[in-house]
């Protein structure tokens, strides 16, 4: 009996939605070949992430295991499945294989850190496939709310995985590849070891609708607008954008694309050949000249990300373009769970303007691009998996989606970030545990989760900040009082003086009294110091500040 087992490993994506990173492997305990699957990024707050720019997977294992890696696979191009290969493309330096649009972007990601473009090789569609060690992989199309989304179909000598990556059971996509039952069923005919599924959806009841039912509610929607029309969506979600195009277009307006990534998206569809039939567009500069009823703006910042053209808008003018009272503003998008503030309060900016903001609320203007309850039943009946491993989801969702293969009698397991779970047997079982995290993009250095940074800028935000100095001379005697810069407190407490004078005075009688030993000693000092300006504060305002200390000697 051979004793190579097959692994499957998730570092991000799995007990969360965003920031996907999946590890397969093949061969003996330890001495795996491994394969990569997803390198995504999730997207920072200002409650827990103060002035991050982007979160990703902490890959400490996989440099650790450099050598054993293959190469890296992504299934499509949205950012949580693509955002961090240029991040951590010097660190694993591995080879990156996508099909065509999903590769295009991946370029683009790559360039911006200086890697050539044939470091991402464009894979055609199932049936081809490409063997890296121990492993065929193939993509399988399925439809989801980005072009030429796939399944991967991983071959070893273990047995067939498929990986659906994020779909949805479309049969009219209008962009991209339609469902297709017939070729995923052929797929599977010859058995399946593992379906490793998306979860996000699983507990919507009902079976998924198309992307093709959006279409006739925003055209008539835009139709009956009288002023300027601005819309939002995912700028991934090229279907729905060429919808709301297409509907604008039909009622006699001039297209206007509205931010970096919005252009981007079209743009690579259209040089990959996903994307035809795109109706004209001009520039934001013609756009302002024209009639405001001849108008529709296709706008990034669905999600009520700050520096988006959505937000932009909202608080004032965005490359010369001011909304006014009258204009009509549509959110055709769902608010990912987390991002509801920051959505709501674009809203009733624009609701501040006269502004008339539609959102999906009644499910209208838009259509979800993951697997419904049903769907995923219709897909692991389709398969017949020997076992269910599900992924994409936060925990709640992992644990209703095992729940229900073990109700269609399929073995299912719930793994979470750092599990590393054995496929080889019958039924999947956990065989070790992997230390995970994250990593914080800040500005243009990666940080640790746990290096204390965010952390300090959580504390100075809640607490604010207090810089103490003071001098002595070469005698350790102090050389004057200690004086305080203070940042983000407010400037009187309860003994309605000063809070800097007060501070100050206490440090003063704190040098006053300090004998030698803590004169001397720069650790005790400061310790002292910062003790005596923390409870002086928290006396005078009831907040204990962050400190900082600093002592200069004269020699």
């Amino acid at each position: 009996m051979s004793d190579s087992r097959l692994i499957y490993l998730p570092l991000g994506g799995a007990g969360e939605i965003g920031m996907n990173c999946y590890v397969y492997g093949y061969g003996k305990p330890g001495e795996e070949r491994l394969i990569v699957v997803d390198m995504g990024v999730t997207f920072p707050d200002m409650d827990t992430t103060p002035g991050v720019d982007l979160i990703l997977p902490d890959i400490t294992w996989l440099k650790e295991n450099r050598n054993r890696i293959e190469a890296l696979f992504v299934t499509h191009a949205h950012e949580d499945h693509v955002g961090a290969v240029g991040h951590t493309f010097d660190a694993l330096g591995v080879p990156i294989y996508a099909r065509a649009f999903t590769a295009n972007i991946a370029r683009g990601k790559l360039a911006e850190y200086g890697v050539e473009g044939q470091a991402v090789r464009t894979v055609s569609a199932w049936p081809e496939t490409v063997t890296v060690g121990p492993f065929s992989v193939g993509f399988l199309p399925i439809s989801h709310s980005i072009p030429e989304s796939s399944a991967l179909v991983i071959d070893t000598p273990a047995g067939r995985v498929i990986h659906t990556g994020d779909f949805k059971l479309d049969p009219t996509p209008l962009v991209g590849e339609a469902w297709d039952p017939a070729l995923w069923e052929s797929v599977a005919k010859d058995g399946v070891k593992a379906l490793v599924c998306d979860s996000t959806n699983v507990f919507s009841q009902h079976a998924g609708r198309s992307e093709a039912t959006v279409g006739p509610a925003v055209e008539k929607l835009v139709s009956e607008a009288r002023n300027m029309v601005v819309a939002t969506t995912f700028a991934s979600n090229v279907a729905r954008v060429k919808t709301l195009a297409e509907a604008g277009d039909r009622a006699g307006r001039s297209i206007c694309l509205l931010g970096r990534a919005m252009r981007r998206m079209i743009e690579a569809a259209v040089e990959t050949g996903v994307l035809s039939g795109f109706p004209k567009v001009i520039g934001p500069e013609d756009a302002a000249q024209l009639p405001r009823e001849n108008v529709m703006l296709l706008v990034t910042g669905s999600q009520g990300e700050r520096r988006a053209a959505s937000a932009q808008l909202a608080r004032g003018k965005y490359n010369g373009i001011e909304l006014k009272e009258g204009d009509l503003f549509l959110f055709s998008s769902k608010t990912i769970p987390g991002n509801e503030r920051d959505v709501i309060r674009i809203m009733n900016q624009l609701s501040e303007k006269g502004v008339d903001v539609v959102d999906d609320a009644m499910g209208d203007y838009h259509v979800s691009g993951h697997a419904n309850r049903p769907d995923l039943e219709t897909v692991q009946n389709l398969v017949k998996p020997q076992m269910v491993v599900p992924m994409h989801g936060e925990h709640r969702h992992l644990r209703e989606h095992v729940k229900l293969a073990g109700q269609n009698g399929r073995a299912g397991v719930l793994a979470v970030n750092g599990m590393m779970i054995e496929l080889s047997g019958n039924e999947p079982r956990v065989v070790e545990y992997i230390e995970t995290g994250r990593t914080y993009l800040d500005g243009s250095v990666q940080i640790g989760a746990l290096d204390g940074i965010v952390r300090d800028r959580i504390r100075m935000a809640l607490n604010g900040h207090v810089v103490v100095t003071v001098i002595l001379d070469e005698d350790d005697e102090p050389l004057g009082e200690p004086w305080c810069d203070l940042m983000g407190l407010p400037e009187q407490g309860r003994s309605h003086a000063p809070l800097v004078d007060i501070l100050e005075e206490d440090l003063a009688q704190f040098m006053g009294r300090a004998g030698g030993k803590t004169l001397t000693d720069d650790d005790k000092l400061e310790e002292g110091l910062r003790r005596v300006a923390r409870q002086t504060a928290m006396n005078e305002i009831g907040k204990k500040p962050e400190v900082t200390v600093v002592v200069s000697r004269l020699s």
